[in-house]
């Protein structure tokens, strides 16, 4: 039988990654004071770390957007703190798939009389691009799989996981939540509805 889940990219690649991240979009920003704006709440991992390698005069600010209807129409749930007028923003993205979001959002930030608007998002799917949205840093290229960890959740589930894994059979995780957590932690079976993620 084959494994439902499989670790796509571990925890030393992930360091790695986010670290030459931080490393190159600090040498392009050279004097610029960026808003650095994390997109609640798959982001918060990566930029927790990404903000380690980036300039100390950086600001860091969130935004949570609320979807809704077919169509995928974004609002913005709760706006940033930082004025973002006249400013450089730097978003942070844990995944960007279709481009719809994104695209929305940058026109959004644009209208409201931001600089300049940049993106790094942790993975990027370009296979899934509908819209043409630039995506400036890209951490890795993936293929069309449901991903967990590291920001990226099924049901809230699973964003705290150090690495991040493919579900190749949703199947399992429909039936059982907490099949991965099962998969994972095996020495830590919990009962249904309780959590061995931590």
């Amino acid at each position: 039988m084959t494994d439902p889940f499989v670790e796509v990219i571990d925890e030393a690649t992930l360091a790695d990654r986010v670290a030459q991240l931080g490393a190159e979009i600090t040498k392009d920003l050279g004097d610029i004071e960026p808003v650095v704006v994390g997109i609640l709440r798959g982001s918060v991992p990566f930029l927790r770390d990404l903000a380690k390698g980036l300039p100390l005069r950086s600001e860091i600010d969130f935004l949570a957007l609320t979807r809704f209807g077919y169509d995928g129409k974004v609002s913005i749930a709760m706006d940033t703190s930082i004025p973002l007028d006249g400013r450089f923003i730097l978003l942070v993205e844990d995944i960007v798939d279709t481009g719809l979001t994104l695209s929305t959002l940058r026109k959004m930030l644009l209208a409201r009389g931001a600089l300049e608007v940049k993106t790094v998002a942790l993975v990027d799917k370009v296979k899934r691009r509908i819209v043409d949205v630039p995506v400036d840093y890209a951490g890795f290229e993936v293929g069309d799989e449901y991903l967990l960890g590291y920001g990226m959740d099924w049901q809230g589930k699973y964003r705290n996981l150090r690495s991040i894994w493919a579900a190749l059979d949703l199947s399992v995780l429909q039936k059982d939540p907490l099949a991965l957590a099962h998969r994972i932690f095996p020495e830590h079976a919990v009962p249904a509805g309780r959590s061995a993620v931590r």
